[in-house]
């Protein structure tokens, strides 16, 4: 559009022209030397030409142009190359297949001529791409690290906006559980216009959504692998679920889904090899229609049980309970249980101890509890029994705390003693217990029960929590449990607790004859360990008034003992990701602590990494922060098996310990998880970048919106024509053909 600087009215436009043609007649009039009409007219036009040009610029013609921004931006238009991409539409041709046609076709000739398109490819990271090498191949999307990476590419360049052709699977190292920040969502930046290929239903599939492997139980011979399964396109089609140990069939089920589309649930009770890591997999056969196979199995560690967990019990009178206890928890092969019984007090008014304890730990013990921080935490687990408040130092009560929450050990709080009175009220032990220690609130409402009549009186009634858990879970299943509790004796008492603590969950309950309902069981994580409560008296009750055969005390104490100790780590400890891919870069965390459990900064780890099939290979540690004892290696596994890390750590001529550890790579293929177009993902890329979300359908909207999103208040171009070159030259040239006429026509 042009604009004159000096706007002319219309009047003086008329005046103007009307000078021009009469000065331009007046000179050719008459000229000296005699012209046809043809070349008078020429010269003519010519110096009118050359009047209105001069007179046009004096009034200062300018041209409105758009923001130079909008005409010469990048415009990186990126591409999903990963191998869910391989998938066929309804058309029968691929995603990516539609994708390279939209690009070729439709987003590339239309942004050519408005911008500059510059094409990449989405995989493991970000490449240059051409149209004819778009083959859906890549292991991953990481679509995150594309748009983090193209900012970074493109940074203090104009950047018109990004064009992302995806099936909206973000698979890379950050997942679709975006959250800004480091994903490379945050806000800032050019806006994403996505463009979804593929359809929102997805193809005809069967998928293991997920297989997940509880605490152990039953001695740890027994743990409960929970299946997850969908079938979708099929109805309510019957299909079978397999699970297999290290390759070999364990187990084969009839599944019918209660309707299409609609998650099963299964639990199989599985027994691990107790020193070799097992792999179990959950899969559904391929049926002959099925697109997507690479979903059809999905695979989780079993890792083994290690070294024997110590447990120490320290008790503050003998009593049955404690003495069946102990023997039920001596008979276990994978504890070591070290104990302390308070006796009374001798002649010369000192409390004296009965312990029984390993030579190496008992002269720690002497005294009724260990001697120094190490001493106690070289256990993985502490059990207090009827030891009230008064018996127990408050450094005393402060380090077991700290033994939970700092060195990461199992606590269970038993025994009415614990309880009377104001016991542990106000003990830095009271925060660590799962419930409130006074009942405040007049006993838990009673729908926590897991269903049915109330209990008679010191019954114990298993909650909706407790059902599954690990500690409760003394049958083959959750019906067998159900029974076995309910045909247990009742307890003698039970101490009237309050309720639950923010994240406790409790187990079971009982009713007092007041009728109030209490736990009787409970847990907790606190800090980096477990903390548990047993309320009840005279548990021995259900060893002793069942029958002989009847193992369900043993089962009850050896889980509870196993679930507060198995987890607590050793001084040295390595921490692996829990479900790589091949080709994924993890880190591989060793710990190096003392035995106090302070960490050792200036430690030496000498650690390997064992691939499938392979000899060990050295890992190249570093300090992963110079003030704590974490060392990390950088490693990606190039293939899928079990890989085995061992690590020895000393600090100078000490030896601080070592470990082992072992690591499934995968055991699943996050690429074809959910094969449908994920739609939120890339509407919630759109929507937080400022872009626009569109289907193939779409695409050819896509140079309308990058002009949409354009800065509204963006200042247009505005060029002077007078100050241009070629303005200069259009006059000089009009003058010098005229010039060069009347030379040649004979005119001076």
């Amino acid at each position: 559009m042009i604009h004159f600087a000096y706007p002319l009215p219309w009047w003086l436009v008329g005046v103007l022209v009307g000078a021009i043609g009469a000065a331009v007649f007046v000179e050719y009039r008459r000229p000296l030397s005699p012209l046809t009409r043809l070349q008078r007219s020429g010269l003519m036009a010519l110096r009118g030409a050359v009047l209105a040009s001069v007179v046009l610029f004096l009034f200062r013609p300018i041209i409105v142009l758009p923001p130079s921004a909008n005409r010469d931006a990048i415009v990186p238009v990126l591409v999903d190359v990963s191998r869910s991409m391989r998938l066929p539409e309804d058309t029968g041709r691929t995603r990516a297949a539609r994708a390279a046609a939209i690009v070729t076709t439709q987003v590339l000739p239309s942004l050519s001529g408005h911008y500059q398109p510059e094409l990449f490819g989405i995989g493991d990271g970000l490449s240059p791409i051409s149209p004819e090498g778009l083959h859906a191949d890549a292991r991953r999307t990481d679509l995150a690290g594309a748009v983090a990476a193209v900012r970074e590419r493109y940074r203090g360049q104009r950047v018109a906006g990004i064009v992302l052709l995806s099936d909206g699977g973000d698979t890379g190292s950050g997942g679709s559980e975006w959250s800004g920040g480091s994903s490379g969502f945050d806000g800032e930046g050019p806006p994403v216009f996505a463009i979804g290929i593929g359809s929102p239903d997805g193809p005809r599939d069967r998928e293991v959504l997920g297989i997940t492997a509880g605490d152990p139980r039953l001695d740890h011979a027994s743990i409960d692998l929970h299946v997850t399964a969908v079938s979708s396109g099929f109805g309510r089609m019957p299909f079978q679920l397999r699970v297999l140990a290290n390759g070999r069939l364990l187990d084969t089920r009839r599944i019918v889904p209660p309707a299409d589309g609609s998650p099963i649930d299964e639990v199989f009770t599985v027994s691990p090899d107790p020193v070799s890591p097992t792999v179990y997999s959950a899969e559904i056969p391929a049926d002959g229609t099925e697109p997507v196979v690479e979903n059809n199995a999905r695979a989780v560690l079993v890792r083994p049980a290690g070294r024997k967990r110590r447990l120490l019990v320290v008790e503050g009178a003998p009593g049955f309970e404690h003495s069946f206890m102990k023997r039920a928890l001596a008979e276990d092969p994978g504890l070591e249980v070290d104990s302390v019984t308070r006796k009374g007090r001798n002649a010369e008014n000192q409390d004296t101890f009965f312990v029984q304890a390993s030579a190496g730990r008992s002269a720690s013990l002497a005294a009724g509890f260990p001697a120094s921080r190490q001493d106690l935490f070289a256990y993985d687990a502490l059990v207090i029994a009827n030891v009230d408040g008064e018996s127990l130092t408050r450094a005393q009560l402060a380090l077991i705390a700290d033994f939970v929450s700092e060195r990461g050990g199992g606590l269970l709080v038993m025994g009415g003693r614990s309880f009377a009175r104001r016991g542990l009220s106000g003990t830095p032990l009271e925060e660590v217990l799962p419930v409130e220690l006074n009942d405040r609130r007049g006993g838990i409402v009673r729908t926590a029960l897991a269903g049915g009549p109330t209990p008679a009186h010191n019954k114990v009634m298993l909650t909706r929590d407790g059902e599954a858990h690990p500690i409760m879970r003394i049958g083959p299943t959750i019906d067998d449990t159900r029974k076995i509790w309910s045909s247990l004796p009742a307890l003698a008492a039970s101490a009237t607790l309050g309720g639950p603590r923010p994240g406790a969950s409790v187990l079971a309950l009982t009713t007092a004859p007041g009728g109030g309902v209490y736990p009787v069981v409970a847990v907790q994580r606190y800090g980096q360990g477990r903390a548990m409560i047993f309320a009840g008296e005279a548990s021995w009750r259900w060893k002793m008034m069942m029958a002989s055969a009847d193992r369900a005390y043993e089962f009850f104490w050896r889980q509870s003992a196993r679930w507060l100790a198995t987890p607590a780590p050793d001084p040295v400890a390595i921490t692996v990701p829990d479900a790589p891919e091949p080709g994924d870069p993890i880190s591989v965390d060793v710990d190096a602590r003392d035995a106090s459990f302070a960490a050792v900064p200036d430690a030496s780890i000498d650690a390997t990494l064992t691939a499938p099939g392979g000899d060990p290979q050295p890992l190249r540690l570093r300090h992963a922060d110079g003030a704590s004892g974490r060392f990390t290696a950088a490693v990606r596994p190039d293939r899928a098996g079990l890989y085995r890390i061992h690590a020895d750590a000393r600090h100078g001529t000490t030896a601080l310990g070592s470990a082992e550890q072992w690591m499934l790579v995968g055991g699943t293929d996050r690429e074809f998880a959910d094969p449908r177009l994920n739609e939120a993902v890339l509407r919630r890329m759109a929507r937080t970048t400022g872009g626009r979300y569109g289907r193939a359908a779409d695409a050819s909207s896509i140079p309308a919106w990058l002009q949409s999103v354009a800065p509204q208040n963006a200042a247009p171009e505005r060029r002077d024509l007078w100050h241009e070159p070629w303005a200069l030259a259009i006059v000089i040239m009009l003058l010098s053909a005229e010039w060069i006429l009347r030379r040649t026509w004979g005119l001076r």
